[in-house]
């Protein structure tokens, strides 16, 4: 399959004609607009340090749905112990920063300044949203991601603590079973997700999973701890 082009049109081919290695687009921009459409189709942003703007529909695709979760015994055990406090939406500037410089210190990462500034503006608009795991008053673990309608694209998280980053993940299961979510965008295999319960599906159903739970793009507001 070929990768197309993007222009100034706000448009995306079919995310089922990515070739093989997920790969579908490149260029465009980040505008919210483009960056919602994406999403809503199935499609995310995803390049390498110098790489042009890369957009990606993977198949299979990984995906977690909020009433699987597992958690193992030890991590049930630290979440009754209550050694850490999570919260929602509280610093979401700080969650993505710390998202970016863990992954550059172990495999490289993907969110440059544009990527982080486009995530920001959209948690400005309600449309993104951050967990964040303290330990005291210290910042040690979160998440960050992207919620329409019933589903919640999951972007990444980060873990300065032991669990912390395990921690948020049951937080934001717990908060999106409450609002009658669907399911998490995982996005590709993860063996770290896969241990938690996430489950590769074809794109095809991922794709229908979308079409039924995604009706519209009004924006969630902040979420309330």
């Amino acid at each position: 399959m070929p990768v197309f082009s993007l222009n100034q049109s706000l448009a995306f081919p079919p995310p089922q004609l990515a070739r093989a290695d997920g790969l579908l687009a490149v260029g465009g921009d980040l505008s919210p607009e483009r960056l919602l459409l994406a999403y809503q189709m199935g499609i995310f942003p995803w390049s390498g340090p110098g790489e042009p703007l890369l957009w990606w529909a993977p198949d299979p695709r990984l995906v977690l749905f909020p009433e699987e979760l597992r958690i193992p015994r030890r991590l049930a055990r630290t979440i009754r112990q209550q050694r850490f406090r999570v919260e929602f939406d509280r610093d979401f500037a700080q969650v993505i920063r710390l998202c970016g410089e863990t992954r550059q210190e172990t495999t490289g990462t993907w969110l440059d300044p544009p990527l982080i500034k486009a995530f920001c503006h959209l948690h400005r608009l309600g449309f993104a949203h951050s967990v964040e795991c303290y330990l005291g008053e210290r910042l040690v673990g979160g998440l960050y991601g992207l919620a329409l309608d019933r589903v919640f694209f999951g972007e990444s998280m980060f873990s300065l603590v032991r669990d912390s980053s395990k921690v948020a993940l049951a937080g934001l299961a717990a908060r999106l079973r409450e609002r009658n979510f669907s399911v998490i965008d995982c996005q590709v295999r993860t063996e770290h997700l896969l241990r938690l319960g996430a489950r590769e599906i074809a794109g095809a159903q991922f794709f229908q999973l979308l079409r039924e739970n995604i009706g519209h793009t009004a924006p969630d507001g902040p979420w309330p701890a």
